[in-house]
């Protein structure tokens, strides 16, 4: 039997709880502790959650050295601030995704793991999700042929509200960091870095992008077509075009659902792939064979994708005019 890795969840929003949820389905894993800036919150989440320790503040969490790992899952603006602490007090971390709001604090943050020598990485859940997976390795097997043209979205209808996060400027709102990133990692990461890019934004009243639509050019005519909204709902799907044929996947393509090729003629046919849990679970089954390996970044997430990534995010943002003062 492996050792059993410890968690820590820092903040008690929605998407701790989706990572609490999906805990319960990685074998070998606890969650042993739970932290809110509000006691009484963190007491009701571990009650929820059966979770033995809950803690009142942040610091608290992060000095206990009981714990093997701290997943970050507090608002954008935070996670560097959230993800240096837990460094420093020699805490291994998951960090949601985006990891950072910009390329200077994602370095900071790989700076400071590498001086604490801990464990560190960006919890971008679709990677490790396989009907993903099986589908760069299709790709590459040549099953649809030689890839041309990829189109991809996801947007959602958030009723306007400028104090609501995916509006808010203070808390790094706007499309392209909180649903954008998605689209734009299935492009990196089925095909590589663009030659080129252009994108374009269209900034509301708060001055974050409400919408943001992407097109990359890659070599040998490939080009990838990508959109984000927090103010329209689109099909949030994911198809990739080939010289025989396509690779489409069902509606929330970046959650646990089911792909397809499609060849010339028409015939669809599924790709057979296994899922377990609510998907939040490969990426804490990543992190628990890294820390039992004692590496200190993943293979598969590792800190040079995460720079590449935040990179190419800074670029887009930059050519589209959106800004976050204090973080640019």
């Amino acid at each position: 039997m492996e050792r059993t890795i410890k968690w820590g969840i820092l903040g008690t929003g929605w998407i701790a709880r989706k990572f609490a949820d999906g805990l319960k389905s990685v074998p070998d894993a606890e969650l042993y502790a739970i932290s809110s800036r509000s006691k009484s919150t963190a007491d009701s989440f571990a009650k929820e959650y059966n979770i033995p320790v809950a803690y009142g503040s942040y610091e608290e969490m992060a000095s206990d050295a009981n714990i093997d790992v701290v997943y970050i899952a507090t608002p954008h603006n935070l996670h560097c601030e959230n993800t240096l602490m837990c460094l420093e007090a020699g805490r291994n971390v998951l960090c949601e995704k985006p990891f950072a709001v910009n390329g200077k604090e994602v370095r900071m943050m790989i700076e400071k793991a590498k001086e604490k020598n801990v464990f560190l990485m960006e919890a971008l859940w679709s990677k490790f999700l396989p009907h993903i997976i099986q589908t760069k390795e299709l790709i590459k097997q040549g099953a649809i042929g030689e890839v041309k043209f990829m189109k991809c979205d996801f947007g959602i209808n958030t009723p306007y509200d400028p104090a609501h996060r995916h509006f808010n400027r203070e808390l790094i709102g706007g499309s392209l960091l909180d649903v954008g990133i998605y689209p734009v990692f299935l492009s990196t990461y089925l095909f590589g870095q663009p030659k080129s890019f252009k994108t374009m934004a269209g900034l509301g009243e708060t001055q974050v992008d409400f919408n943001c639509s992407m097109a990359f050019k890659y070599d040998r005519e490939l080009i990838s077509v990508m959109y984000s909204s927090v103010v329209a709902k689109t099909d949030v799907a994911a198809e990739i075009h080939g010289t025989k044929g396509k690779i489409i996947m069902d509606e929330w393509w970046f959650t646990p659902v089911n792909a397809y090729i499609v060849d010339l003629s028409g015939r669809k046919q599924k790709i057979d792939v296994k899922t377990i849990g609510n998907g939040y679970n490969y990426e804490a089954v990543e992190v628990g064979k890294c820390l039992r390996a004692g590496k200190k970044q993943s293979d598969i997430m590792s800190w040079q994708d995460s720079v590449e990534l935040i990179d190419l995010l800074d670029a887009i943002r930059k050519e589209c005019g959106i800004v976050y003062p204090g973080h640019d």
